[in-house]
């Protein structure tokens, strides 16, 4: 070997030794980083929930689109949690910016719940299936427990993925949200 040709394989080797080790800590061996960058909690399983149909177009209105989706409960219509967790849906799916197309808002009423002059004067935008609807009761049956001050993110297939606890950090909601806008090619 020249003794021109030895500083070039050094510095291959110097750039190529992370890289290989790096490939077999992560492939070869059974380490894997133990950190998330998820602010919420995942749904594992995924699950996939039946069709919810609103209105007379008779389409699933959880296909399609990234769904930010609240169950609302009360003995007296919207109760205080229901609504805290309609105000945090909504303020994340307004900083979205120009992204908040993609997603929409989706309260999942029972029989009891809401005010509907609370929901048209607070609330414009937010999608509403009542109690009784087709798949309402289907949908709610899907949705795991607890649903008090919790928001559920929806994919664009149907499933049921991630649950947030809207007293904790607001911004995990929006962050996770964004970097799933940023990574999904669908909805």
């Amino acid at each position: 070997m020249t003794k021109n040709r030895r500083p070039i394989l050094w510095m291959l080797l110097l750039f190529a030794a992370p890289l290989a080790g790096a490939f077999w800590l992560y492939y070869g061996s059974g380490w894997r980083p133990t950190g998330t960058t998820r602010h919420g909690e995942l749904i594992e399983p995924v699950r996939a929930l039946p069709p919810l149909v609103l209105g007379d177009a008779g389409k699933n209105a959880l296909l399609g689109q990234w769904t930010l989706l609240v169950v609302g409960s009360g003995e007296s219509g919207c109760d205080a949690a229901c609504r805290e967790t309609l105000v945090y849906a909504r303020q994340t799916w307004l900083s979205l910016g120009r992204e908040n197309v993609r997603v929409r808002r989706l309260l999942l009423a029972d029989a009891a719940c809401c005010d509907a002059g609370y929901l048209r004067n607070e609330h414009q935008g937010l999608a509403v299936a009542p109690a009784g609807s087709p798949g309402a009761d289907a949908v709610r049956a899907a949705i795991p427990e607890p649903r008090e001050h919790t928001v559920f993110i929806v994919d664009p297939l149907g499933n049921l993925m991630m649950r947030y606890d809207v007293r904790r950090d607001p911004k995990g909601l929006r962050d996770d949200l964004k970097k799933l806008l940023d990574l999904s090619h669908i909805g």
